[in-house]
């Protein structure tokens, strides 16, 4: 199976160009803004999404959902674009970079700060008391990592590279990190705000991979030097 390109990247140079201007800043921004309002309504929203059945149906779609912003479902994806979409195989490692990536970032951001997650927490002393200390590294253990969303980070990471892979998809493949977000809101795993920020995180580190900076040149490079090898190799 032949993963080369022989002239450039299969996105459209219009399509690159206008996600280009408007993800790396304007959005990570957005959403950062939009936590911090949100810390007002993080306890009530928690309390009601963990006292409030869901209905069976609307759980079970959230909880499918919720691979497209896990690691496994990840790799999964790239499995099915490398089998059924080989003209594309060159943008597979921008797109893992993108995507794990950004749930590694989130995982990063976990060891500065802790977070009480909302199945934990006992909500009392309001939003501010779901924080503790600085620089928990891994004392915290997993009930103390709420913040940022890692999932979230990751699904909205893993969206935006592949709207940059498949245009057509600039509704569904967002759609499907927004739901992912819900997702963990609903299962009491993080208050808004955290998923909130987690996809500042995803929209900051897939901007790296596929726009400007140094990783983003370097994949360019590397995908110009496996083009131009396959073009070698089918000229022999």
């Amino acid at each position: 199976m032949d993963c080369s390109r022989s002239v450039g990247p299969a996105v459209p140079a219009t399509v690159n160009c206008s996600l280009s201007r408007f993800w790396p800043l304007f959005l990570p921004g957005l959403l950062v803004a939009a936590g911090l309002p949100a810390l007002a309504i993080d306890c009530p929203l928690a309390r009601w999404c963990m006292s409030v059945h869901c209905p069976g149906e609307v759980s079970k779609l959230l909880g499918f959902t919720e691979v497209f912003g896990h690691g496994l479902g990840v790799l999964l994806i790239v499995l099915v674009i490398y089998q059924l979409d080989p003209l594309r195989c060159w943008a597979l490692p921008r797109v893992l970079a993108a995507s794990l990536g950004s749930g590694l970032a989130a995982d990063m951001i976990k060891m500065l700060v802790v977070r009480t997650r909302p199945h934990c927490f006992d909500f009392q002393g309001g939003v501010l008391a779901s924080f503790g200390g600085w620089f928990p590294l891994a004392r915290a253990g997993s009930d103390g990592q709420s913040f940022p969303s890692a999932h979230t980070a990751t699904a909205a990471g893993l969206a935006i590279a592949l709207v940059w892979l498949y245009p057509r998809g600039r509704w569904l493949f967002p759609a499907m990190a927004v739901l992912v977000a819900c997702q963990r809101i609903q299962t009491g795993a993080h208050f808004l705000s955290d998923t909130l920020c987690g996809g500042a995180v995803g929209c900051l580190v897939a901007a790296a991979c596929l726009w400007g900076g140094p990783m983003a040149r370097r994949f360019d490079r590397w995908e110009r030097e496996m083009g131009a090898a396959g073009y070698s190799r089918r000229s022999s």
